[in-house]
């Protein structure tokens, strides 16, 4: 089979011939070139038009092409389904749509910049989807430990294991580091959780959450962080021009939404709501 498509893919152009190759026909052949001349060149060469408005295999809705090839051929790999919103996301703009697809634009669009010949950059982007799939079929429970701020957090909570309660009543030594810790790193949008802890420290989460309470205003884990964010959020909507959406990403929530969800439940108002109480005063 012979595909045409505009040139200079980034996100769908790319995807849907890693698509192709890998589960519908291993042989198929690419052809890129400039929109004007897809209709005569895939008549003269007999090759299918996708990515195109006026195609086929195109976008329908908020589908990308890449969702209308796997609804077409009944592809049902689970793990081509978690990275069809990833892809979608990536290709739409819509990075709310997968935590990835804001990853994947950022690679693709330097891949692009970088290459400019269209079959090097296919080939280049091939190994893309291919560790994405790698990914989403053996590896999206794996977790990666190894930065300098989840190393200290093991440390200290190493260092709470070897103390004696010497004060009770007292916050201690480990509690005092580790309020510290996370008051620096709250802009770092920090994804560590106290399972994680727990478990790389062979200890079962429960105990670790009944004692973090303790110190930490009778919140979890969790709520405590919410906690800090909220009051970060506040700071910069009195004190910043940022936008809502850019606030929602210094303080480490996924998107827009989920900050005005969070934001409200915390102060009985939205962002906007506060910002323009504030700047009235």
């Amino acid at each position: 089979m012979k595909w045409i498509t505009r040139e200079r893919p980034k996100i769908d152009r790319i995807a849907c011939p890693w698509l192709i190759r890998r589960f519908i026909d291993p042989e198929a052949e690419f052809i890129f070139v400039p929109y004007e001349q897809i209709q005569a060149m895939a008549q003269d060469l007999n090759a299918i038009p996708f990515d195109i408005p006026e195609a086929e295999f195109t976008h329908y809705q908020d589908q990308c092409t890449f969702d209308y090839f796997l609804s077409k051929y009944k592809l049902t790999d689970p793990a081509l389904h978690s990275i069809a919103p990833i892809i979608r996301g990536a290709d739409t703009d819509d990075h709310s749509l997968a935590a990835q697809a804001s990853g994947l634009w950022a690679i693709s669009a330097g891949l692009a910049f970088n290459i400019t010949d269209d079959y090097e950059l296919l080939e280049k982007g091939m190994l893309i989807y291919d560790s994405l799939y790698s990914w989403a079929k053996h590896l999206q429970k794996e977790k990666h430990m190894q930065s300098p701020t989840e190393r200290l957090f093991l440390q200290v909570f190493n260092t709470y294991l070897n103390e004696k309660k010497s004060h009770p009543g007292k916050m201690p030594g480990w509690a005092k580091d580790l309020k510290e810790i996370i008051q620096d790193q709250i802009d770092t949008n920090l994804s560590l959780s106290l399972k994680e802890i727990s478990e790389g420290l062979n200890i079962h989460p429960a105990y670790l959450s009944r004692e973090f309470s303790k110190y930490f205003n009778n919140l979890s884990f969790g709520e405590y962080i919410r906690k800090l964010r909220i009051e970060k959020a506040m700071d910069l909507l009195q004190g910043s021009s940022h936008s809502l959406a850019e606030i929602a990403y210094l303080t480490g929530f996924s998107d827009q939404s989920h900050f005005t969800r969070i934001f409200r439940k915390y102060t009985d108002q939205s962002p906007a709501e506060y910002r323009k109480r504030i700047n009235k005063k």
